[in-house]
């Protein structure tokens, strides 16, 4: 049974929303809560004491900025959920005509799983590292990429919930949505995509140098592209796992940096 237009369009206020808050970029800031300015008992500072506070605070950004939505902010979530579109309605000729190699699919998935926990591992061993040799950069970037991941972690749980999209491996790879035999095991959108991308997007804001940048990103996007070459995942639910990470650790990094020039962002 393929994807109904009507189940289609049922999800789109969803995309709509998830996908509002993408594109953290300069002239977007205004549209979520003003980063603090940095001083000496910032309530909202990158700590470990602070971070359940600051989640639940993010939590509350989050869900509530696409209300903020305006002609001038649009343009981002716009192109973000016309390319969630089209990626849906090719995504079973995708999965159900290509990548069929069961020895690649496994491969794959034990790259996707090893290149996530590199990203789950960096921000504890930059937090260790930090504490270890007295750098304040290293233990924020810690706090803060773990703070992303739980963030990111929530909303993808909270839109898995909603979609409850079967995985490419039954049903013919048809992606049906709201089966909710799938529970919280659905395919749309993915865990390592918002994991790796959440985290590469702290890391590269806290070191912006080059390298660091083209590291991340093309570490990140090799967890984007294993999971489907796994066939764990369509290619529209990794699109919006990577964009929901890579906005929410762009916006964890400039609402709690010490950096005045990036929170200013």
């Amino acid at each position: 049974m393929k994807t109904s237009s009507h189940s289609f369009l049922r999800i789109l206020p969803l995309l709509a929303a998830s996908l509002a808050l993408a594109l953290p970029a300069p002239c977007q800031q205004p549209d979520l809560p003003d980063a603090p300015q940095p001083q000496n008992a910032d309530p909202d500072a990158a700590t470990i004491r602070n971070t359940p506070r600051n989640i639940l605070k993010d939590q509350e950004a989050i869900w509530t900025s696409p209300i903020h939505l305006n002609g001038t902010n649009a343009f981002g979530p716009v192109v973000l959920v016309l390319a969630t579109t089209v990626l849906i309605t090719t995504d079973h000729e995708v999965m159900s005509q290509h990548l069929l190699d069961k020895s690649m699919n496994d491969d794959a998935s034990k790259a996707s799983n090893g290149l996530t926990g590199l990203f789950i591992a960096a921000p504890a061993v930059l937090f260790a590292a930090g504490k270890l040799r007295h750098g304040d950069q290293a233990v924020e970037t810690g706090i803060l990429g773990g703070e992303a991941m739980l963030d990111s972690l929530a909303v993808n749980y909270a839109m898995k919930a909603i979609t409850m999209r079967e995985r490419p491996t039954v049903n013919g790879a048809h992606g049906q949505f709201f089966q909710t035999h799938v529970g919280l095991d659905s395919s749309f959108p993915s865990n390592h995509a918002v994991l790796a991308w959440s985290s590469a997007a702290v890391i590269a804001s806290e070191y912006p140098g080059f390298l660091t940048q083209l590291t991340a990103y093309t570490l990140a996007t090799g967890v984007s592209v294993t999971r489907i070459a796994a066939r764990q995942h369509f290619p529209s639910d990794v699109l919006v796992g990577s964009a929901v990470g890579w906005m929410i650790g762009r916006y964890v990094y400039h609402r709690h940096t010490r950096d005045q020039s990036a929170s200013d962002y």
